[in-house]
């Protein structure tokens, strides 16, 4: 099996639906759950985001938000899920503030759990010539989950930042990132290798 690197080519940091809910919700029942940390595990994305601006790394905030009246939810609501990121609730919103979002950061809305199904991702990153995809955010189980496989089926590189993650559950969230390491040997790596990585990318060496 052929050892690759962290970052193949060029990269691009995803920041998947890391929005307002997280830090202004302050509710016993949520309508997703959410695995213990969660919040502290968002809010560690923010240094590896700031690495990515610091390294000349694009970042790309993925949102997930759905029409007022729900036409657009699908089979979403058949399972666990209860109603959520509707577009006229304030929690919808990307986490600006606390994720350092800046002005030449990109933003894509989402109406399902992969950044890839019916957005223009696909277009960014190849406008972008994005090799690599560095991801982080939630769900790690749900969105986080079928973002990268997404990303693997169209043969991206993916790695995960397992301390910027997290679950609906303990073990929903730790099956999600054997899963995903199952794809691709070295997907799953801490914030600190990404930085490092992102670093090296950045001193010209990749």
């Amino acid at each position: 099996m052929t050892q690759r690197k962290i970052i193949e080519g060029r990269p691009a940091l995803i920041v998947i639906d890391i929005q307002a809910s997280t830090f202004i919700d302050d509710s016993t029942e949520r309508a997703i759950a959410n695995m213990p940390g969660y919040r502290d595990r968002m809010l560690a994305a923010r240094p590896l985001i700031d690495a990515a601006h610091g390294s000349g790394v694009p970042v790309i905030f993925i949102q997930e938000i759905h029409r007022a009246d729900g036409v657009d939810f699908g089979r979403e609501l058949d399972g666990d899920e209860d109603v959520h990121c509707l577009d006229n609730d304030p929690r919808t919103d990307i986490a600006f503030e606390q994720m350092g979002f800046r002005s030449g950061d990109y933003i894509v809305p989402k109406r399902r759990y992969s950044a890839f199904f019916g957005t223009d991702l696909e277009i960014l990153l190849r406008g972008l010539k994005v090799d690599t995809l560095l991801l982080c955010g939630g769900l790690t189980d749900v969105c986080v989950h079928y973002t990268f496989v997404d990303g693997h089926q169209w043969d991206y590189h993916c790695r995960v930042a397992e301390d910027c993650v997290a679950g609906s559950s303990v073990e929903a969230h730790a099956a999600s990132l054997r899963a995903m390491e199952y794809l691709q040997t070295g997907a799953i790596q801490t914030s600190d290798s990404l930085t490092a990585a992102m670093r090296e990318f950045q001193g010209g060496i990749r």
